[in-house]
This record gives C-alpha cells, sequence and structure tokens, in this order.
C-alpha cells in the first residue's frame, strides 16, 4: 500500500504549528505573515488634496468654458497653511497638496489657458473631479491587513501610509539542512570515480532561502550511524525543521532511515507519485523532521510539494492538504502529448509560456538538465497514461521562477 500524495502532504503538515509572534518594525516585516490584524491609526488621504497639478475652484464658479476667474495663490504639495478659496476665484496648486476650504473641484492645467493672474477653462468641472477626499481609501480604526496574509512590498507600503509603525508577525523558520551519503563530494572538488558533487545541500539550501525561510546550518552526513545520530539529536541553529535528502529507500546502506527507525519518531512510507516515491516525515529531538529522497529532482519535486507548505504553515500561513493549493497553482494547457505513468501523480518539469505547458527533454529523477529551463511542474492525475495536447492540467510554479500567462 501507499500513500497517495495528499495524504502525506497532510500527514507532513501535521507536524508543526505556527511559530511564536514577534512585533518587528514596518521595514523588517516582508516577506513574514501577519499574526495579528493592522488597523489604520491614519484616515488615507488625511487630508482632502488635488489629484492633478491644476486650478482648484468651486465648481459652481466654472458654469461654462471660456470662463475666466482670478488666481488668488499657488499651493505646492508640502504647504501646510489652512487656506480658504474666495467665490469666484481660483488656486493654482500641484498633485498632492491639500485642497483649500471651499473649492470641491479641480480643473487640469491642460483644460486651462495656464494663466498665473487670471485663467480661463476650457472644461466646465464636475463637483469631486480630480479630488481625493479625506478617508476615501482608508479610514482611521479600520482594518487594513489580516492575520494569515504575506507582508509584501505593497503591503509594507499600506502599513506605513496608514501610521503603523510596527506589526506583529510570526517567526521565520528556521531550517536546518543535511545531505547524506559517502558518494558526495563538496562543491569545488573534483569528483573521483563512484562520487558525484552533493549538489542537494546547495539545490535545498537555496530553495529554503527562496522560500522566505533562515537557512541556519548546511551540511553533508557520511553513511556513519554515529555521527548521524548525535547531528540529529542536537541540530545546530536551534532549527525549527530539520530537511535531509538521501538515505531514505530500500538499500542495505540507507543509514537516516535504519537510526531514525530505531529512534521509532519518522514514518518512512512510499509515496504514489513520480518522481519522489521513497518519503519520510516525522519528529526528532521534539522537532520536525522531513526526509526526502537522494536524487537530485526527487529531492526538488519533493520540496515544492510536502515542504514548501510545511515552511508556511510554520511562517504562519493557512495551509491546505489540497494538492497544489498552498504551493503556488495555476492551470494551464499542454502544448505537445507526453506519456505518463498510471497509478501515480507525476510531476512533470515543464516550461509554461501564453498559457501552455511544453515539457522538458531528460525527466528522469537523476536529470538535472531539465531543471534549468523550467518554471513549473505540471502535475497529471493518476488515472492518467498519456497527456493530450490541448489537455488541461494544474501546474505548481517553481520557487524563484516567472510563468508565463
Amino acid at each position: 500500500m501507499m500513500r497517495s500524495v495528499e495524504e502525506h502532504l497532510a500527514a507532513v503538515l501535521s507536524l508543526a504549528t505556527p511559530l511564536p509572534v514577534e512585533t518587528v518594525p514596518v521595514s523588517e516585516a516582508r516577506g513574514r505573515v501577519v499574526a495579528a490584524s493592522a488597523v489604520a491609526v491614519l484616515d488615507l488621504p488625511s487630508f482632502d488634496n488635488s489629484a492633478m497639478d491644476g486650478y482648484a475652484v468651486r465648481a459652481a464658479d466654472v458654469p461654462a468654458a471660456g470662463v475666466r476667474v482670478a488666481v488668488v495663490d499657488d499651493i505646492a504639495a508640502g504647504d501646510t497653511r489652512r487656506l480658504s478659496l474666495p467665490p469666484g476665484g481660483a488656486m493654482r496648486i500641484m498633485t498632492g497638496a491639500p485642497l483649500p476650504e471651499g473649492a470641491d473641484a479641480i480643473v487640469p492645467v491642460e483644460a486651462s489657458d495656464g494663466g498665473t493672474t487670471t485663467v480661463a477653462f476650457t472644461e466646465v468641472p464636475g463637483v469631486g473631479q480630480h479630488v481625493r477626499w479625506v478617508g476615501e481609501d482608508v479610514r482611521a480604526g479600520d482594518e487594513v491587513v489580516s492575520a494569515g496574509v504575506s507582508v509584501t512590498p505593497g503591503v509594507v507600503a499600506l502599513l506605513a501610509a496608514a501610521g503603523i509603525a510596527e506589526v506583529a508577525v510570526h517567526r521565520r523558520p528556521r531550517v536546518a539542512v543535511f545531505s547524506t551519503g559517502d558518494e558526495l563530494v563538496p562543491l569545488g572538488t573534483t569528483p573521483g570515480f563512484g562520487q558525484i558533487v552533493d549538489s542537494n545541500q546547495v539545490m535545498l539550501g537555496e530553495l529554503v532561502r527562496a522560500a522566505g525561510a533562515e537557512l541556519v546550518h548546511s551540511g553533508h552526513l557520511p553513511d556513519d550511524p554515529d555521527l548521524v545520530r548525535a547531528a540529529f539529536a542536537d541540530p545546530p541553529g536551534d532549527a525549527d525543521l530539520v530537511l535531509t535528502s538521501g538515505g531514505v529507500s530500500m538499500g542495505a546502506h540507507d543509514v537516516v532511515k535504519e537510526v531514525l527507525l530505531a529512534a521509532g519518531t519518522v514514518d518512512f512510507v512510499k509515496v504514489a507519485m513520480r518522481p519522489g516515491m521513497p518519503q519520510g516525515a516525522g519528529h526528532i529531538g521534539g522537532r520536525p523532521i522531513v526526509t526526502l529522497p537522494g536524487n537530485p529532482v526527487s529531492s526538488f519535486v519533493s520540496f515544492h510539494v510536502f515542504v514548501l507548505p510545511l515552511l508556511r504553515r510554520l511562517a504562519g500561513q493557512l495551509a491546505s492538504a489540497s494538492l497544489g493549493e498552498e504551493v503556488g497553482a495555476g492551470v494551464v494547457e499542454a502544448a505537445v502529448p507526453w506519456r505518463s505513468v498510471e497509478g501515480k501523480v507525476e510531476f512533470t518539469r515543464v516550461r509554461v509560456a501564453g498559457g501552455a505547458a511544453t515539457p522538458m527533454t531528460g525527466q528522469g529523477s537523476h536529470m538535472l538538465g531539465a531543471l534549468g529551463a523550467a518554471n513549473a511542474l505540471a502535475v497529471v492525475p493518476p488515472a492518467c497514461a498519456a497527456v493530450e495536447v490541448g489537455q488541461r492540467l494544474s501546474v505548481i510554479r517553481l520557487l524563484g521562477s516567472e510563468v508565463g500567462s
């Protein structure tokens, strides 16, 4: 019996709850998840102001095109005077400058002769034309950002404009990454016969960072049960999550699996997916651990499908056990036909452009060549043995990639 992808995702998500809350300056909140609703301190706008360079007028004083009125003052953005517009007059005004009392419309400079002592208008303004009224965007006391929202630069701008200097957010997840296996040599080392460069350690570290988490350790463990046991007993960096690659399948030297099975707190399962069938998840030393397959593409795909939703849950986002719901999924059409495998969810590395997905050449779990050009994973359902042209498929956007619509 194998677990479905959804069953294993649910098991992974059950390992953790959102991390503790801390209050940080808004300028340091980008990428964090809001833990409590943020309420505006200020109205937006905080005063009536002009949306255009032009003239502040009473609309009733300009009943027809060609009317000429006296220009009685100039108002620049940042002018703090409390001005009052006399009947029958106009004031030159810049974008963002405060509206004088009595004015109820702005005539753009383009609809005038540009006069500085008197001005004639070529259009008749309506009440409220090009005026930004106080509080029309946000009122003081309004909830401007809800709990569970990720702080983007746009959210930062909103919080700052609303007078919110600090915001309550969940702590960023701290992750320790271990690649395992005697066959691995460090990046920068020329591998000997039977050896390979340790790309998983580098790849997983970059995925952790791209997911908005903090990489507190990145290291390699040889196939030595004592060293593996010691590393898992006290992971560096006070990690909230331990992430491993390799040593979780059915081999005679799968040391990670051997050590964690002996601890009795980690389940090792087969998941009905390709690539990435061997998976493990549980707790070690009171913290979640997710063990990924050693094949680089399997590890890469498994991170997007299982680890990314877990990191989002730790960070305070709502997470769902619905495949792809929390990992940037969309729907596209297949640009060309390709073969799949029945009975498993297949995650095909594809390039999405113009709403269509094209599979990359070389889909084996050890083949990294397709990763550089791919920007998404096409999710092929288990009942499908062959993808047809035009078939609609869910896709998962790869971290750091742009998916064309």
